[in-house]
């Protein structure tokens, strides 16, 4: 049997590899597309991004989530806490984020159980990322 978003049940969804249930690659790259652009759109987040957000910046969050999510991906930037120093990223910003990211998965037709779980996994980079 094929797992795909749609056949995986919601007691199921942590036995199954959530990075190829949402799709791979393209669908996590897809997401932080999706997740940039609101990011950039937002009046508090977009502060962050006061040129943008580069390529390889994209790269690198493509990768780190790709192995979070226990895809095949391995990050070899930079450090992820020292990357984050001084940024003053607070609960609020990162919680703020997490919901950007619902929506970003939401409009990628992820079920909702799935894009739970994601996010759960995310919420892990929190100490890494939250700086004040």
């Amino acid at each position: 049997m094929t797992i795909s978003p749609d056949t995986v049940a919601p007691a199921e969804a942590t036995a199954v590899n959530v990075y190829h249930a949402i799709g791979g690659r393209a669908a996590v790259a897809a997401t932080v597309e999706g997740l940039y652009g609101r990011i950039l759109a937002d009046p508090v987040l977009s502060r962050f991004f006061p040129g943008g957000v580069a390529a390889k910046h994209r790269a690198y969050v493509v990768t780190i989530l790709g192995e979070a999510l226990d895809g095949p991906e391995r990050y070899r930037g930079p450090d992820l806490v020292q990357a984050h120093r001084g940024l003053g990223i607070t609960d609020a910003d990162f919680d703020r984020t997490a919901a950007l990211l619902i929506e970003t998965l939401d409009d990628l037709g992820v079920p909702g159980h799935l894009a739970d779980h994601v996010v759960g996994i995310v919420a892990g980079l929190r100490p890494a990322l939250v700086t004040a």
